[in-house]
């Protein structure tokens, strides 16, 4: 199916002292088709990221594959960046940290459409999918909360036109309050933009009202997985069930605020 991701056995490892080895991502496989919201759960340092890192080209596979669209996805090293993987764009946890602070936002918008040739889009329509003033463009990011910060960073991801959009941990670094919002303008970009996302947190409360599916991820391994419904009211993995126990009750897990809604 075109624009489909692939992953099939996927490890990734680390070299330590004394020859020993750190086995960050240990034979994942799935499969994301195009338009679908899947949720990729599990504690901190499960290997979420690490695997998010690898399709996108950013970590080499020890073995296994990651296919895009009937491509082999390699690691990057030294090599620019090819058409295929612009395709897959990331959104990361820390918004300021992937934005450059010397430099006014519409000015890495139009960076962001020049890099991936996309005629089909301007620095004000990037800024009206995701809810920002077009004055906006003339700021620099310091200016911004860490809410608006995220918006633009998912603008500047949304330049390539993706096919794929990954969410790193993006809502982690928000208060509470902006958690939700971030998470449905996320979803309601790609969906609108024909992509699908691939959306990576442990706050299992808001994926549960923005996938499709649930992957559950524990040391490296997927333990379980399934469509949020199933998940949620029939976890079969011992680890899920400790998870969905430890959500608390004030938390919530009605309807998602608009993505209209300041953030």
């Amino acid at each position: 199916m075109p624009g489909t991701l692939t992953v099939t056995d996927a490890r990734v490892t680390y070299k330590l002292p004394a020859r020993r080895t750190l086995t960050a991502v240990d034979g994942v496989s799935f499969t994301l088709a195009p338009g679908e919201v899947l949720g990729l759960v599990g504690e901190s340092g499960c290997g979420k990221s690490t695997l998010a890192r690898a399709i996108c080209g950013l970590e080499p596979l020890a073995a296994g594959s990651i296919d895009f669209d009937g491509e082999s996805i390699g690691a990057l090293g030294l090599r620019k960046r090819p058409r295929t993987l612009l395709r897959i764009q990331m959104v990361f946890q820390n918004p300021y940290g992937s934005l450059n602070p010397r430099r006014r936002v519409g000015a890495q918008l139009q960076d962001a459409l020049a890099i991936a040739g996309e005629e089909r889009s301007t620095v004000d329509a990037l800024l009206d999918s995701v809810g920002m003033d077009r004055s906006s463009a003339g700021l620099f990011p310091h200016q911004f909360s860490g809410g608006q910060r995220q918006r633009i960073a998912i603008a500047r991801a949304m330049a390539a036109h993706p096919s794929v959009l990954i969410g790193d941990e993006p809502i982690a670094s928000l208060d509470a309050s902006l958690q939700a919002r971030v998470a449905t303008l996320m979803r309601d970009v790609a969906i609108k933009n024909g992509a699908s996302l691939l959306f990576i947190s442990h706050d299992l409360s808001v994926v549960r009202v923005i996938a499709d599916r649930v992957a559950v991820m524990k040391a490296g391994r997927i333990v379980e997985e399934g469509s949020v419904e199933r998940i949620w009211n029939a976890p079969t993995d011992p680890y899920t069930q400790q998870l969905l126990a430890a959500i608390p009750l004030a938390d919530g897990l009605g309807t998602l605020p608009s993505a209209s809604e300041s953030a």
